[in-house]
């Protein structure tokens, strides 16, 4: 019923569709940058008690010299090319335990898990900002205009990591999957929009997408919350509101989602008052490749049960591991 409900209000919302016209050249100039820095990265091998695993630190250098730090899980003795996983974490987080991924690293498939730049990991942040930091990353850089959004150096940083993955001997570049929660779900799609050639996305009610609704939607009671902060602290008189949406537009999820080739699996939660599933229909109506909705009804911005085996179902499925 709630289901029904939610697929009949929003099953054709597109947002008011303000993707801007340069929308397509700023992300491929912003690849064109990652593209200059190379593959080059560093592995240290970390000690972690396991028959199955081994585990390294992955580090490169991002856009403005960043430092990246990124756990690698692979099974011992490898011996061939073998499937990737790129995860990626909620936002203020981290990549957590080394533990968590040895489940699907058993299995024949390497793990990569990035710390996000200035978040919970360890990853570093070398750059620079104007004004506002406080209170969050998607109002960094927003007064300095759409090439200095914080996110903008995120989304480089995902996708030199795909970079990276793809040239490695170890991976097979054919079978390479995204997987994230909430932010980590917008850099799941994020990951394979500027990497086409990712094979499968997992997304669960990811964050970055539709900010105007987001912004009406209880904005103080959801992730966006820091966007309310800035107004009051900025622009009380909300002078600059459509430059600030219009900027904000070059990071919104919904407008790189057309890009993407591979297949995308979404698990929703109808409850959700942090990434409204308004904001998220925005982002699946937009997608090309969407194979299946997975809806949890009574459930919000939290663990979601069952969706950890459909996606072990789903990479197990016409050997795409084994």
């Amino acid at each position: 019923m709630l289901k029904e409900e939610a697929i009949s209000k929003w099953g054709n919302y597109k947002e008011s569709q303000r993707k801007p016209v340069d929308f397509d050249k700023f992300w491929d100039k912003a690849k064109l940058e990652v593209d200059t820095l190379g593959t080059e990265y560093q592995l240290e091998k970390i000690f972690l008690p396991s028959k199955q695993v081994d585990c390294f630190l992955l580090t490169f250098t991002g856009i403005g010299g960043s430092k990246i730090s990124c756990q690698m899980i692979c099974p011992k003795k490898c011996m061939k090319p073998l499937p990737a996983l790129l995860q990626f974490h909620g936002y203020h987080s981290s990549s957590g335990d080394w533990s968590d991924k040895i489940g699907l690293a058993s299995e024949g498939m390497i793990v990569f898990a990035m710390d996000v730049r200035g978040q919970g990991g360890i990853s570093e942040d070398g750059s620079s900002t104007k004004y506002a930091t406080l209170r969050g990353h998607l109002i960094r850089g927003i007064e300095e205009g759409a090439e200095n959004l914080f996110y903008r150096s995120i989304f480089q940083d995902v996708y030199q990591l795909t970079k990276i993955v793809m040239t490695m001997p170890e991976v097979d570049s054919r079978k390479i999957v995204s997987y994230g929660v909430s932010q980590g779900g917008a850099l799941a799609l994020v990951c394979a929009a500027l990497m086409p050639s990712v094979s499968k996305v997992f997304v669960q009610y990811p964050f970055l997408s539709d900010y105007r609704e987001a912004y009406r939607l209880d904005v103080n009671q959801s992730a966006y919350e820091e966007l309310a902060y800035w107004f009051r602290q900025r622009d009380p008189r909300h002078q600059r509101e459509e430059e600030i949406f219009s900027t904000l537009d070059y990071i919104d999820i919904q407008y790189l989602v057309p890009r993407i080739e591979g297949e995308i699996y979404w698990a929703m939660a109808l409850d959700d008052s942090i990434c409204h599933p308004k904001t998220q229909f925005a982002v699946i109506n937009q997608a090309k490749t969407i194979q299946e909705i997975l809806f949890y009804p009574e459930y919000g911005h939290e663990y979601l049960p069952q969706y950890q085996d459909f996606i072990r179902e789903k990479l197990f499925e016409r050997e795409v591991i084994l």
